[in-house]
């Protein structure tokens, strides 16, 4: 038996080894710095049982994985577990050996739940080698699901306990965006900047040159020069640890938080008023590095089609009434697993207003649907982990 994983970080050698989850389906993933795959190719299950580069591959019992072969473009992969007969009773568990047959590790969830297909851990490049972490993250409509969570499409008719192979539609196509620059990736620090462009026909929040700081642990901020009325707040923190940002008021004293959270490898972008009359101000506190930046409103993303995220965003919306389906993957294990949305129509506005919509809160992972008024709208979205948004058409 190889050494037991319990925590994260595990350095494991460069070489061809050898996976196996017995009692279990195997299923591959691999990553681009996005967290997401490139495109099918990047998915090694029973379907499609060999990567092009050859080095994942899916045998009859194990999975071949040749960390040394492994294309530069590919950051993590994550290796998954599921059954074709519901859940698994007592969670399967993962074992690497190397070519000589030497065990390399072990990891068994203590926690995870009866679901059908499970992501047990990830294989990931740290200072020229290898590090695995166990995950353990347990997806109840089975590997259709699990895939789902990493960028690839499966048809509606499929979101259910695997029990075949599962036919994919391809990966998701995010139209006028690529992952990498397109969204948060948890783990990546400092967070790509997103080309900024004006959005055609928003007029809330004026247009002002974007302020940039950087930093360790607390601090106190001036933005200069200071715009007014409504801007977009990014805040990014890098690994475990809690960060808070409050705006200051004109007597130096602690507003109402923009964030404050304990979710790793934090990112999130936040909507507020600037001050008019004196400088915006903040007090951040954070245990590890940070980047703050404030920009025009309509510099936040904008939901079209398929957005993916992680942590809270401020969203746009310009399009007729819609549904928006969300799916949220987050854990219950980090601040209960919150999400909730709340739009504002913002036209002929000078500031943030003050009546919004409900649309929905949660706690855990889920999916639903629910419906948006035509916009311009901003959409507040809370959500303590990573996230797909989908837009629909109303019938």
């Amino acid at each position: 038996m190889g050494q037991s994983v319990k925590n994260k970080g595990y350095w494991v050698p460069s070489v061809a080894l050898r996976v196996r989850i017995p009692g279990a389906e195997t299923a591959a993933l691999l990553l681009d710095g996005s967290g997401r795959v490139r495109g099918d190719a990047d998915l090694v299950f029973e379907g499609q049982p060999s990567h092009p580069s050859g080095a994942v591959r899916l045998g009859p019992s194990e999975l071949e994985l040749d960390l040394n072969g492994v294309e530069s473009e590919v950051e993590r992969i994550v290796v998954a577990g599921w059954s074709r007969h519901g859940g698994f009773g007592e969670p399967p568990s993962l074992d690497a050996v190397a070519p000589d047959g030497s065990a390399v590790l072990s990891y068994a969830p203590t926690e995870a739940a009866d679901l059908p297909a499970l992501a047990l851990g990830a294989f990931y490049r740290e200072a020229g080698g290898w590090k695995f972490d166990g995950l353990g993250e347990g997806y109840g409509a089975g590997l259709a699901d699990l895939v789902t969570a990493y960028g690839v499409e499966v048809t509606e008719d499929e979101r259910v306990p695997v029990l075949g192979p599962v036919r994919l539609t391809g990966v998701v196509k995010m139209r006028g965006q690529v992952p990498t620059p397109g969204g948060y990736v948890p783990g990546l620090f400092p967070p790509p900047e997103r080309p900024y462009r004006l959005v055609e026909g928003w007029e809330f929040g004026e247009v002002f040159e974007p302020f940039t700081a950087e930093g360790h642990g607390h601090q106190v901020i001036t933005v200069d020069p200071s715009p007014s009325g409504p801007v977009l707040v990014e805040l990014a923190h890098e690994g475990e640890g809690y960060v808070s940002l409050y705006p200051l008021d004109a007597k130096n004293k602690d507003e109402d938080f923009l964030f404050a959270s304990a979710l790793p490898d934090f990112q999130g972008s936040r909507i507020m008023d600037a001050p008019r009359s004196r400088p915006l101000r903040f007090r951040l506190t954070a245990t590890g590095r940070w980047v703050l930046r404030v920009k025009p409103v309509a510099a936040a993303r904008r939901i079209e089609d398929v957005l993916h995220g992680y942590g809270p965003e401020a969203l746009l919306y310009t399009g007729g009434n819609a549904d928006l389906r969300i799916d949220f993957f987050g854990t219950t294990e980090i601040e209960g697993g919150y999400a909730s949305l709340y739009t504002y129509e913002v036209k002929g506005c000078t500031s943030v207003p003050s009546d919004n919509r409900l649309l929905f809160t949660s706690n855990g992972r889920m999916r639903r649907s629910v419906p948006l008024s035509a916009g311009p709208l901003m959409l507040r979205y809370y959500a303590a982990g990573p996230w797909t948004l989908k837009v629909g058409e109303v019938d």
